[in-house]
C-alpha cells in the first residue's frame, strides 16, 4: 500500500490531483484533528474519510445510514484492491461470522457500519479492541433534529468520543444549514473541529419549475428529451408511485417502483436494475435515493413538492454526479401545498418544530415563485452568494411573467416593522387587509398606520409576496422565534424607494437550452468505437456482479475514447484509472480499441 495521500490517489484511485478543499481536509485527518466537512453531493466527500484511513495506522470505520450506500461504496473500494467490508442486518450469521475473523485477522482496512449497530454498547465494547485509524460519520445532517432527515440512532454516535478518544472523526453532509452545523458539532461532541464548508453549487444542473396541470402529459414531453438516460421519478405517495410507474411502462419507458409498501426482494431487485442497466427511471418515494453512488443519473423529476429545501437540493443532487449536464425537473400545484400543510399540521412533534418545518415549506415555495435565478436562490438560501446569474435555469433563459411589486413590498415591510417583528406572515397580512380579529384588537394593531392598506391584494397574493420577499432575503421568518417575520439589512433600501423590485406572476414550463439536454455528446463518427466500449465496460461489469458505472465512469470511458490509450502507462494516466482498475479491465479495453482503429 503507498504511504502518503497522493500516492495513494494517484496509484489507488487513478487520479493525477485533489479537488478543492480534499487535500486540507485529508492532511487534517490525518493529523488527528476532528473535521466537519459540508460538500455537494458528487463533490468528492468519499475520498476525504477513505485515504486518511489508509494512511494512518489501523482500520478505518464509516459510520452510513443506509444499506445501499454501504454496499455500494464497499463493491466500488474492492474493485480498488481495497480491503473493505460492510456490518448491517442485510448479512446472515455466517457473513457476520467472516466480516469478524477478518477484522481479528488484521485484514481489514475500512469498515462501514449502520448507527444503530453502534447504539448497542456490545457492539462498541467489541470496536474498542482494535486498532482504528478514523471515525467518518456520513449524512451527518441526521443528527439534527433541526435538519431534514432526523435519525434518533445518530444522537448515540456521541459515545464515540469517550470510546475513542484519541482518533480522529470527520462529520459529513452534502446539506446542512447554520443551525444544523452547530447542532452537528454539539450532539458528537466534536473537539474543536476544523470546518471545511464547499461551494453547494452544482453548475452541471439544470433547475426548472413548472405550474401543474397535466402531470403526467408534462411528464412525458419531459422525457422526450432524456431518451435513453437513467433518471428518478419522485411522488409523494406510494400510490402514486405505483401508478405513475405503471403509466411509463405502458408507454415504452423502462420505469420501476420503489417505496417502503414494497416487499424487499423487489425493492432490492428493481434498486440493483436501476444501479446496472442503462436507461432504467425509477419511480420513487423519498424512501429512495440517499447513498445510491450512480454517477450518470442524467435527470431527476418531482411531480409534488418536495418537504424543503434540503430535501430537494439532496434528492435532485443525485443528478449528474459524473460532472455531465443534467435536469432538475419539477411540477407542482396548489393541492402540494395543502398536503405539505396536512402533513406538518398531523404530525406528532412539538409546535416549536412545526413552526420550523411551516418555514421551510414557505421558503421552498418562494423558490418556485421567484423571477430572479433559481441558482442564485437556491445557494441563497444556503449562505452562498453566486454573483452572477447561471444562465442555466428556466428563470434565466426564459424569464416569467412579473409585476411591479415595489409599493406592495413596501407596505408588508412596513407592516412587520410597526408590529415590532415579533409576528408571523398571517397576522402580518391580516393587518394589512384591516382583519377584525382578536390577535389584532389585542395587540392593538388596528390602531396603527398600516392596518386595512393593503386590501388591493388577495390573501394568496399576499402569500406569495411573503414567500419571494423571504427568498430574495428582504425578510426571514425566525424559527427560534415562532416563525416571526424579521427584516434583513437588505430590507432598508427598499424601504426608502431607493429601488424597484418584479415578482413573479405565474410559473411557466420552460425547455432548457440545446447545450444543457443531459446527454453526452459523441460525434458520428466515434459511435461505433464509443457502443463498443459501452458493451466492453456491461460485459465486465456483470462479469464481476457489479454496476457498469463501477468498471469506469462515463467520464473516463469518454477519455479512454478520446486518447486511445495503448499501453499500460497510457491506460494509467487516464483520470479514474488506478493500478487495479488497470489490471482487472485494462487489457480488455485495449483489446477493444487494438479492434476499433
Amino acid at each position: 500500500m503507498p504511504a502518503n495521500a497522493q500516492d495513494i490517489l494517484e496509484q489507488t484511485f487513478g487520479y493525477p490531483a485533489f479537488r478543492d478543499e480534499q487535500a486540507q481536509i485529508i492532511d487534517c485527518a490525518i493529523q488527528g484533528q476532528d473535521t466537519v466537512v459540508l460538500m455537494p453531493t458528487g463533490g468528492g466527500k468519499s475520498i476525504c474519510y477513505q485515504i486518511p484511513a489508509l494512511v494512518r495506522e489501523g482500520m478505518g470505520i464509516v459510520v452510513s445510514p443506509l444499506i445501499a450506500l454501504m454496499q455500494d461504496q464497499v463493491s466500488a473500494l474492492q474493485q480498488l484492491g481495497i480491503k473493505a467490508a460492510f456490518l448491517n442486518s442485510s448479512l446472515n450469521e455466517a457473513q457476520k461470522r467472516d466480516v469478524a475473523q477478518q477484522m481479528q485477522a488484521g485484514e481489514l482496512e475500512i469498515l462501514y457500519i449502520a448507527p444503530e449497530r453502534l447504539a448497542m454498547q456490545g457492539s462498541l465494547d467489541w470496536l474498542m479492541q482494535f486498532k482504528i485509524s478514523m471515525i467518518a460519520i456520513d449524512e451527518a445532517h441526521c443528527v439534527s433534529q433541526w435538519g431534514h432527515d432526523f435519525r434518533q440512532d445518530y444522537l448515540s454516535l456521541n459515545r464515540l468520543k469517550t470510546a475513542f478518544p484519541d482518533v480522529p472523526r470527520m462529520a459529513l453532509t452534502a446539506t446542512a444549514t447554520a443551525r444544523s452545523k452547530q447542532d452537528i458539532i454539539h450532539n458528537l461532541e466534536l473537539n474543536d473541529p476544523k470546518i471545511f464548508i464547499s461551494s453547494f453549487d452544482r453548475p452541471n444542473i439544470h433547475y426548472s419549475v413548472a405550474s401543474k396541470q397535466e402531470a403526467n402529459q408534462q411528464l412525458e414531453q419531459f422525457l422526450t428529451r432524456h431518451e435513453n438516460a437513467s433518471g428518478i421519478v419522485y411522488c409523494l405517495s406510494r400510490k402514486k408511485v405505483d401508478a405513475t410507474a405503471i403509466w411509463l411502462k405502458d408507454r415504452g419507458h423502462k420505469a420501476l417502483p420503489y417505496h417502503a409498501g414494497l416487499d424487499k426482494e423487489t425493492r432490492s431487485v428493481n434498486q440493483a436494475r436501476f444501479l446496472r442497466e442503462d436507461a432504467i427511471i425509477m419511480v420513487a418515494t423519498v424512501a429512495f435515493g440517499m447513498g445510491i453512488d450512480k454517477p450518470d443519473v442524467r435527470f431527476v423529476a418531482h411531480m409534488d413538492l418536495p418537504s424543503s429545501m434540503e430535501a430537494y437540493y439532496q434528492e435532485t443532487g443525485r443528478a449528474g454526479r459524473d460532472g455531465e449536464p443534467a435536469e432538475a425537473w419539477m411540477v407542482y400545484g396548489l393541492q402540494d401545498v395543502v398536503q405539505r400543510s396536512q402533513m406538518v399540521d398531523r404530525s406528532t412533534a412539538d409546535e416549536q418544530h412545526k413552526r420550523s418545518e411551516r418555514s421551510k415549506l414557505e421558503a421552498l415555495l418562494g423558490w418556485c415563485e421567484t423571477t430572479g435565478c433559481r441558482r442564485q436562490g437556491l445557494l441563497n438560501y444556503f449562505g452562498e452568494t453566486l454573483d452572477e446569474p447561471c444562465g442555466n435555469c428556466d428563470t434565466c433563459q426564459n424569464p416569467p411573467k412579473t409585476w411591479d411589486a415595489t409599493e406592495a413590498s413596501r407596505k408588508l415591510l412596513s407592516c412587520v416593522y410597526r408590529t415590532e417583528q415579533r409576528f408571523g406572515a398571517i397576522h402580518i397580512i391580516d393587518v394589512l387587509q384591516g382583519k377584525d380579529t382578536a390577535k389584532v384588537r389585542q395587540h392593538g394593531h388596528d390602531k396603527i398606520s398600516t392596518y386595512g392598506i393593503g386590501n388591493e391584494l388577495i390573501q394568496a397574493q399576499w402569500r406569495s409576496v411573503v414567500r419571494q420577499l423571504i427568498v430574495q432575503g428582504y425578510i426571514f421568518s425566525d424559527a427560534e422565534q415562532f416563525g416571526a417575520l424579521r427584516l434583513t439589512e437588505s430590507s432598508q433600501s427598499l424601504l426608502k424607494g431607493e429601488l424597484e423590485i418584479l415578482l413573479r406572476e405565474d410559473v411557466n414550463d420552460t425547455k432548457p437550452t440545446r447545450e444543457s439536454r443531459s446527454k453526452i455528446r459523441i460525434n458520428r463518427e466515434d459511435m461505433p468505437l464509443w457502443n463498443a466500449l459501452r458493451a466492453c465496460r456491461k460485459t465486465l461489469a456483470d462479469e464481476h456482479g457489479i454496476a457498469p458505472y463501477m468498471v469506469f465512469h462515463d467520464t473516463t470511458l469518454l477519455e479512454i475514447l478520446e486518447e486511445e490509450p495503448m499501453s499500460d502507462d497510457e491506460f494509467l494516466s487516464i483520470s479514474g484509472v488506478g493500478e487495479a482498475k488497470l489490471e482487472k479491465f485494462g487489457a480488455a479495453f485495449m483489446e477493444v480499441l487494438e479492434e476499433n482503429l
